[in-house]
């Protein structure tokens, strides 16, 4: 079936229109790279958001250095923005690039690799000097003083299609005129680049200008630097029309999709709009206590402004203050959220304890970087799961979620909160940096899709009775009392309780039974099947070969992997795991089906360990923990080889 014809820019775009017309492509994978000061995040957020606004499906992935500023010029400093965009529904932000924008020799070199054979790569040449080459770490040849300029390599031009742009000339050029300083006139070359590319793949230019006149003109009160960005932003686009160095252009047409209002999320946002409106179910103050830390701290940010809705959001003097400020308000009777990262879930592992014994509501969400220790703090990876199921001195069982993509980030925070607040326990929310920051669209709930947070709160007991706070009801849930409430009064605190009565006690058996209660309430939720949804096979046969069982952030990659398998007519089927304590009640039932049951996991085998010993399968591993998502390719061959 022929492509249909290109579609115009949409009513009111200033993009000019453009003589060259555009090939048309399913989907596109791009990737800005530069230093952390040249704006890559910013040029790849605005290519994403005006994709998204013309009607693709867009997955994003950012990758950014952990130091504050990493010297210039070198590759520990480099900053990428991926974005894969599509006119088909996609899981994840691209394997091989089509095409690369590298602001300086560093980005050149940390991201040529990845470029598809034949791919586009388009360099800033002006900063290809002799001291960014040297910054850069390409070597001196021996008897020579300088090193070798990579663009002069001639295999470049039988593996890519390179395009050698004097980004920086061309942006000081059209902007001499504009008042600003040296300094200022460069920080806009990402808007120059960012219209070059725009040209190159056929976007609109009206979102960008919005945003930038929003930004600098209304919020910033800097007009001039408002025009400057998008007088560079067109002059970009202008070269690419004018200049006749890239004889070429491409779209990718709307995607079909779901009416509905839709805007882009990154997973810190959805998670944050999740909590808000939990409390709003509950009808509970969202109590949001935190230490700032890498790659969490922007759901903070997200939550700060938001007082309006009842969030009171805390920044702590450390990880052990903000969650005994988040049991406080649970206590209280608000909900007591509180936020980090895998350094800091270990730090609030003791009063995690407390929130167990006391069995009061507290979500935390951890998202998982690169570790151990400080580790790789803007890099990606799942290797918090034991950590997050065990790593509480005594026996401290929590209910562990983990959403699977950004927009998913959102329902499982909801979630989150009322296992939380109706079953009066610990829930650990595990998302990672790729959720955290990476992207998608979302398609905006109504009101009416969500039904109320039912909490029970203890009722006053009859005259001449005592009230008994540890008093439990079908679900093995103790009642949640509020301080000041007439007749509730009780004791809580670290030490064990007296069964029904919350006294401290040291009897030996009743310890034993407090212990087998704060786990039998934890599995006692894989019986509610509204709370934890049996596990669902969610492509492929319900048994076969090979069952791909996946958790967390592999969700997209596996579900294109699995997808290309089925397509050659593989025996393969994926399953995937957003509950992983307890699991679904028919887990093991599921797995028993397959012959092979492959897990992929950005880390050492954790789930794997899980699988096999509660299940007594021999699930096969796929892991890896470079502080990268799993790219389709290696997920591909893995499937390949376990069913050879």
């Amino acid at each position: 079936m022929p492509e249909p014809s290109p579609p115009q820019p949409p009513a009111g775009s200033s993009a000019p229109n453009s003589a060259l017309a555009p090939e048309p492509r399913r989907s596109i994978v791009i990737r800005f790279a530069g230093d952390s000061g040249d704006g890559m995040q910013l040029a790849g957020t605005q290519f994403t958001d005006t994709s998204a606004v013309f009607g693709n499906d867009v997955a994003t992935f950012p990758d950014f250095p952990a130091e504050i500023r990493a010297p210039a010029g070198t590759v520990a400093g480099v900053s990428g923005f991926q974005v894969h965009f599509a006119a088909d529904d996609i899981f994840h932000p691209g394997d091989k690039v089509d095409a690369l924008i590298a602001m300086n020799p560093a980005a050149f070199k940390a991201h040529i690799s990845d470029v598809d054979h034949g791919g586009i790569v388009i360099v800033n040449e002006d900063e290809f000097t002799k001291t960014n080459l040297k910054k850069a770490g390409y070597e001196v040849p021996e008897g020579q003083k300088d090193p070798v300029n990579p663009l002069d390599d001639q295999s470049l031009s039988v593996n890519y299609r390179l395009y050698r742009v004097p980004i920086t000339k061309q942006t000081q050029q059209v902007l001499k005129e504009s008042g600003l300083d040296p300094r200022s006139v460069n920080r806009c070359r990402n808007m120059w680049a960012l219209g070059l590319v725009y040209w190159l793949f056929d976007r609109p230019l009206d979102t960008t200008e919005q945003h930038l006149h929003e930004t600098f003109a209304v919020r910033k009160k800097k007009p001039e630097v408002a025009e400057a960005n998008i007088k560079a932003l067109h002059a970009g686009w202008n070269f690419g029309e004018t200049a006749e160095i890239i004889a070429e252009r491409y779209t990718v047409h709307p995607a079909e999709i779901k009416p509905g209002l839709y805007r882009k999320v990154t997973g810190n946002e959805a998670l944050a709009m999740g909590l808000i409106t939990a409390g709003q179910l509950a009808e509970k103050r969202v109590i949001y206590c935190t230490y700032p830390i890498t790659p969490a701290s922007d759901i903070l940010h997200s939550l700060a402004p938001m007082k309006h809705y009842g969030v009171k959001t805390v920044q702590a003097e450390d990880e052990i203050a903000a969650v005994c400020m988040a049991i406080g308000a649970s206590f209280a009777g608000q909900l007591g959220v509180t936020g980090t990262s895998g350094p800091g879930l270990a730090l609030k592992a003791e009063a995690m304890g407390l929130a167990v014994v006391t069995e009061l509501p507290l979500v935390v969400v951890n998202v998982q970087r690169g570790g151990p220790s400080t580790g790789l703090p803007t890099k990606t990876e799942q290797s918090d799961l034991l950590q997050a199921m065990f790593g509480r001195n005594g026996d401290a069982p929590c209910v562990v979620i983990a959403p699977r993509s950004p927009a998913d980030c959102f329902h499982a925070a909801i979630d989150a909160c009322r296992v939380a607040m109706q079953h009066m326990v610990p829930v650990i929310l595990l998302t990672d940096g790729y959720i955290a920051n990476g992207s998608e669209p979302w398609l905006v709930p109504k009101a009416d899709d969500f039904g109320k947070i039912e909490v029970r709160h203890a009722a006053k007991p009859d005259k001449g009775d005592t009230f008994l706070p540890y008093q439990r009801d079908e679900n093995l849930v103790r009642p949640w009392a509020v301080p000041g409430d007439e007749g509730l009064m009780h004791r809580l605190g670290g030490l064990e309780k007296q069964d029904v009565t919350g006294n401290v006690s040291y009897d030996p058996e009743n310890h034993q039974t407090m212990t087998d209660l704060r786990h039998a309430k934890v599995i006692k939720l894989a019986e509610h099947k509204t709370l934890i949804p049996d596990l669902e096979v969610l492509q492929g046969d319900e048994s076969g070969d090979l069952l791909v069982l996946g958790w967390g952030g592999t969700y997209g990659s596996i579900a294109t992997a699995v997808s290309r398998a089925r397509e050659k007519g593989l025996s393969v089927s994926q399953a995937h795991l957003r509950h992983l304590n307890p699991m679904p009640a028919n887990t093991g039932d599921v797995l028993a089906k397959f012959k092979k049951v492959l897990i992929p996991e950005l880390n050492t085998g954790q789930l794997r360990l899980l699988i096999r010993g509660k299940f007594l399968v021999d699930a096969e591993g796929l892991n890896k923990v470079q502080g990268k998502p799993f790219l389709v390719e290696e997920l591909s061959d893995a499937i390949t080889k376990s069913l050879g």
